[in-house]
Formats: structure tokens, C-alpha cells, sequence
């Protein structure tokens, strides 16, 4: 993902006052300073770069690639290509760098060449299948002719600016060494017209400072086009990025389902077992007393059926944590009532679906819900909560709100942090609305998937 400098040159906070990038603060407001910033002469420093190595890109590309087309009834051509390919690669890195130098432009490296077998031919053969290589290619060509555009655009616009902004400072120099009053505006055989006068003068500064202030926006929207182009045919194609993500996700998910395989055992260990191991050990005793003292063992058979119910209900509370029987049985309405029967504050549930999602996505639907209700019980302090589920159009939209404390933030790594790592490995969202004070909102959308006919 590209990321850039500060967007713009700061916004308004007040009177006279503009915030900057950083949150400093300006006296004067972004368009005044604008000309004189150090984002604006790096982006005209970028643009007058462009021209000259531009060309040298072009020509490395044409002659390269028109080599190896031309040398292909031989064999020395595939070499030539191959190399000419490399070649716009190197270029590409030089460019990223350039654009993250003086753009703040952040481009990602594209993949990396995947060498079927060793060897030079090997080599040869990964640079020619690299779409990479080609994207280079492509933006070698593509940018010389928008190199020369934006050149001519910005250095006109610039020297004209600065020129009449100055006017005042070097008019002399006309009627001193070129012969005549000032700038000429309008002339013929009869008459001429000069802006010689301090009215004229000073119209042509104001004209100046009008150029000058707009020519930054006017090199930004120039190199708006640079950032796309880097963007687009140098950082990583849209296939690799996903599958970056896809390799992301998949870690997120291992992860997660070795977390739960953890806590299940760790609760049937430290809950369900060590309950039935201390049953067997009662049973025993109340055995061996059952003859010398009948009521003795009869009282142990009794706290034995107590832990029996204990050790069951902890069975049960752990079957509804790994995948609960009701929402198996009869879906998400159902099963979300009952959850929100559980919570410490009264739960508002509505459900609104025409059909029920497939089975995975139910879950994590059910799970998301259930884990937003339990911080409700414990972190919130509020009074109310309500639930909402419905469709909109391809995706799962689940809504979990409180009139609580607010304050609930994702950046804080707690547990809404990894519910939104687990959301997003399944390519769902996770929103969270919470300002101090409350209320709080929290929106998660899951892709939609219909359940299969059973």
C-alpha cells in the first residue's frame, strides 16, 4: 500500500491560525505559504528531474527492446530481451526511490523473480514470464511523453509567476539594455503599449502572486499522475498484493485455531477433568466407608452428584464455545437470544435475514456477536445494549450498541484488535464508534455466502 506526506498543506483550525502536517500550527494560511514549503520544491524538483532521466529511460527501452526484437531469428536475441528487462527492473527501483525521496510517495517492492530451475536460462526464462518486468517496461516508454508535458507546464507556469511577482525589482532593465519602457503588452505600427507606470507595475505583481500561489497545486495535480503510474506499473501487482494478504490471513487463522485448541484443552484440564478426577477419588472413599459408615458415604455421594452437575454444565459451557447446538439448529436469531440472555444488561435482538449465510460465516457471525456482548458486560458500565443482523447486497452486516463509557479503541491491541484480525482473514470489517462518554457502535461486515441446500 502507497502512503504519502501530509494530505495538503494543512486545513483551517481557526482564525488566522492552519494546522499542519504534524499537527503544527501556521499563522499564515496553505495557500499563502504553499510556494515556499518544502513539500512544493520537492515536487518541482521532482518534475524537472523527470525530463532528463525520462529520456535516458526511453532510450535504454527502445534501443534495448528493439535489439533483442531484431536479433530474435537468433538466438542472441532472447538473451538481449531478457537483459533489456532487467534492465527497466533496476530502472523501477531507482524510480521508486526517487518518488519516495521527494513525492513521500511509499511503494511497496514488487514480487521477486520465482526461478523455476537454476541457471542462467532459468534466469532468463523467470524475467521474461515477470509481469513486472514488462510493467517496467511499459512505464519507461509512457514516461517520457508526460515528462515532457509536465516539464513544459510547470517550468512555464513557474518562470512566469516568479517573473512577474518580481517585476517591480527589475523593470529598469528593460529601458536600460533592451531599449524600451517595460514589457510590451500590445504593439503595431502605430502605437505600443508598456506596463511602465506604478498602476501597471503593480497590476503585473498581483498578477505574479496569483501564479505563484496556484503554481504548487498546479505541480501537485502534475505529479498526481507521477504517483499513479509509480503506483500502478513499479509497486506490486494487485494478484501479489492479495496474495500477501491471503498469506496474512492464513497465518491469522492458524493462529487463531491454535489459540482454541489451547483454551479447550486448558478448560477441559484445569475444569472438566480435574472435576471428574476428584469425583472418582470421592466415589472410591464413599466405597470403602459404605459398610463402617453408611451415612458418611451417603453424604459423599451426594457432594459427588454435585460436582457430576458441575462438571456437566462445564461440559456444556465448553460445547457452546466451540460451536453451540441451538445455532446448528436453528440459526442466528435464536442462538443470538440466547447469548444476549446471558449479558448484564438487557439486549435488544433483530434479525433480519431472508436466508441463512453458510455455515462458516454464521459462526464467525455468532462469535463476533458474542465476544461484542461480553465486553459490553464487562467494560461498558451501561444500561442497555441492542443487536441488529441484516443483508446488504453481498455482505453480513452486524451491528453491537451501548449507551456505555465509550471509549473502546482498536489501536489499543486489546481484544477488538484481534476480533479484527480474525474478521479481516475472512475479508470482513471491523468499525468501531466509541467516543469518550459513550455511546458506542460497533459495525462489522462479513462477506455474504448463502447456506448450500442441505
Amino acid at each position: 500500500m502507497a502512503t504519502e506526506y501530509g494530505q495538503g498543506y494543512g486545513l483551517p483550525t481557526g482564525p488566522g491560525h492552519a494546522q499542519g502536517v504534524g499537527g503544527r500550527r501556521h499563522l499564515m494560511p496553505a495557500a499563502l505559504r504553499a510556494p515556499v514549503e518544502g513539500r512544493a520544491w520537492r515536487e518541482l524538483a521532482y518534475v524537472l528531474l523527470s525530463l532528463p532521466i525520462s529520456i535516458l529511460m526511453f532510450t535504454y527501452a527502445v534501443t534495448m527492446v528493439s535489439l533483442g526484437a531484431g536479433l530474435l531469428v537468433t538466438f542472441l536475441g532472447v538473451p538481449v530481451l531478457a537483459a533489456a528487462l532487467a534492465g527497466c527492473r533496476g530502472i523501477g527501483s531507482v524510480e521508486r526511490a526517487r518518488a519516495r525521496g521527494l513525492l513521500g510517495l511509499d511503494v511497496g517492492e514488487p514480487e521477486p523473480l520465482r526461478l523455476k530451475r537454476q541457471g542462467f536460462m532459468g534466469w532468463i526464462g523467470a524475467v521474461l514470464k515477470s509481469g513486472t518486468s514488462w510493467r517496467a517496461l511499459l512505464y519507461s516508454v509512457l514516461q517520457l511523453p508526460w515528462a515532457v508535458l509536465s516539464f513544459t507546464v510547470t517550468v512555464t507556469v513557474w518562470t512566469l509567476g516568479w517573473s512577474l511577482l518580481t517585476y517591480p525589482l527589475w523593470f529598469w532593465v528593460l529601458p536600460t539594455y533592451a531599449g524600451q519602457d517595460g514589457i510590451q503588452l500590445y504593439g503595431d505600427e502605430q502605437r505600443a503599449i508598456y506596463l511602465d507606470n506604478p498602476f501597471e507595475i503593480a497590476v503585473t505583481a498581483g498578477v505574479g502572486l496569483l501564479f505563484t500561489l496556484a503554481t504548487p497545486w498546479i505541480v501537485r495535480a502534475l505529479t498526481t499522475v507521477d504517483r499513479v503510474m509509480v503506483h500502478g506499473l513499479l509497486g506490486p501487482s494487485r494478484l501479489a498484493t492479495r496474495v500477501v494478504e491471503l498469506e496474512s490471513d492464513r497465518g491469522v487463522v492458524v493462529d487463531t485455531a491454535a489459540a482454541d485448541l489451547r483454551r479447550i484443552e486448558r478448560d477441559l484440564h484445569d475444569g472438566a477433568q480435574a472435576r471428574l478426577v476428584s469425583l472418582a477419588m470421592d466415589l472410591g472413599l464413599a466405597k470403602e466407608k459404605l459398610r463402617e459408615d453408611p451415612q458418611a458415604a451417603a453424604r459423599m455421594v451426594d457432594e459427588a452428584h454435585g460436582e457430576v452437575k458441575t462438571a456437566l454444565q462445564e461440559l456444556r459451557d465448553l460445547a457452546r464455545g466451540i460451536h453451540p447446538a441451538v445455532l446448528t439448529d436453528r440459526g442466528l436469531d435464536a442462538a443470538l437470544s440466547a447469548v444476549a440472555s446471558r449479558c448484564t444488561v438487557p439486549v435488544q435482538v433483530e434479525v433480519d435475514l431472508s436466508e441463512r449465510p453458510a455455515p462458516a460465516i454464521e459462526g464467525i457471525a455468532y462469535f463476533t456477536v458474542a465476544e461484542l456482548l461480553q465486553n459490553v458486560s464487562k467494560h461498558s458500565r451501561a444500561t442497555w445494549a441492542a443487536v441488529e443482523v441484516w443483508r446488504s447486497e453481498e455482505r453480513l452486516m452486524l451491528q453491537v450498541a451501548d449507551n456505555g463509557v465509550g471509549g473502546a479503541d482498536l489501536s489499543r491491541g486489546s481484544g477488538l484488535a484481534g476480533l479484527a484480525e480474525r474478521l479481516d482473514a475472512v475479508d470482513g470489517i471491523l468499525v468501531v464508534d466509541s467516543p469518550a462518554g459513550g455511546p458506542t457502535r460497533v459495525t462489522a461486515e462479513l462477506p455474504w455466502r448463502a447456506e448450500r441446500a442441505r
